[in-house]
């Protein structure tokens, strides 16, 4: 199995007394070369007056923005508890040990604008930069980083299942192949709810969803090798509350997950999860 999870947009510091990043030590060392540039853009950007209007985010976090100046010096800490939020709070990755910790290790891999992709153990710093901004001298993230992604994780996808839980915006940087040489079953994930009948796409419940199925992928006994595989895995979670709204007390409980077929040779095939 690989797992592809997005980045969270928030970002926890590591804490001062850590060391800074090691480009050379980051899982997929075919990607360092690409890294450095990157990170050298994304400095001299964001020093920039116009550094928030360029990197498409709000002035009201324009010291996370000055803070990627210094992203070479900064403190760095595993992947897996510098991105936060609602997909890892809920697949808990951070908190793995033993055999479900080495899994992750194997397979986990999260798609960031500045790094590429990066292992849950790889140690980084807390940033500010989406797959979707184009920098000056770089252009376009997501087209940048494609030939080195195709690279690197090609390979490793060739003969296995892929289990993608990322946006849109960063399957732009990478889709697995489903053909040739380093052809994988490659499965998206889609989370819908059930209401008198009728079924919509969810968006903040469905990180969460995302999140509880990743977490189950990496702690059950066995690791899914294809995509009937996974379409079991995700049916030991039927019948379970998959979460509580805190603002009503409701719950969600999944209650069918589905695998479409293969509608052309280069698409992926959809699980959907059904929450009612």
């Amino acid at each position: 199995m690989l797992l592809l999870l997005p980045p969270s947009e928030g970002k926890t510091p590591a804490p001062e007394d850590t060391g800074p990043v090691d480009l050379a030590a980051l899982a997929h060392p075919g990607l360092t070369a690409q890294r450095r540039t990157v990170l050298d853009a994304l400095a001299a950007v964001s020093a920039r007056d116009d550094a928030t209007e360029l990197l498409g985010v709000s002035t009201n976090l324009a010291d996370e923005v000055a803070r990627n100046t210094q992203l070479k010096a900064a403190p760095a800490g595993p992947a897996a508890g510098v991105y936060t939020g609602v997909l890892y709070g809920a697949a808990g990755i951070a908190d793995l040990t033993g055999d479900a910790a080495e899994r992750a290790a194997r397979t986990v891999r999260i798609f960031s604008g500045l790094w590429g992709a990066v292992a849950p153990g790889d140690h980084i710093p807390a940033y500010r930069l989406s797959m979707g901004v184009s920098l000056p001298d770089v252009g376009p993230l997501a087209r940048a980083w494609k030939p080195a992604l195709a690279a690197e994780l090609g390979p490793r996808a060739a003969g296995d299942v892929v289990v993608d839980c990322r946006s849109a915006t960063y399957v732009a940087a990478w889709k697995p192949s489903t053909t040739g040489p380093d052809a994988a079953e490659w499965v998206t994930v889609r989370v819908v709810r059930e209401v008198d009948g009728k079924r919509s796409v969810v968006s903040h419940n469905a990180k969460h969803t995302r999140g509880v199925l990743a977490g189950h992928l990496l702690r059950r006994a066995g690791e899914p090798t294809s995509a009937a595989d996974v379409l079991a895995a995700a049916r030991e979670l039927e019948g379970r509350v998959i979460l509580t709204e805190v603002t009503t007390g409701n719950t969600q409980t999944l209650v069918e997950s589905t695998l479409t077929a293969l509608s052309r040779p280069a698409s992926p095939r959809t699980l959907e999860l059904v929450l009612r």
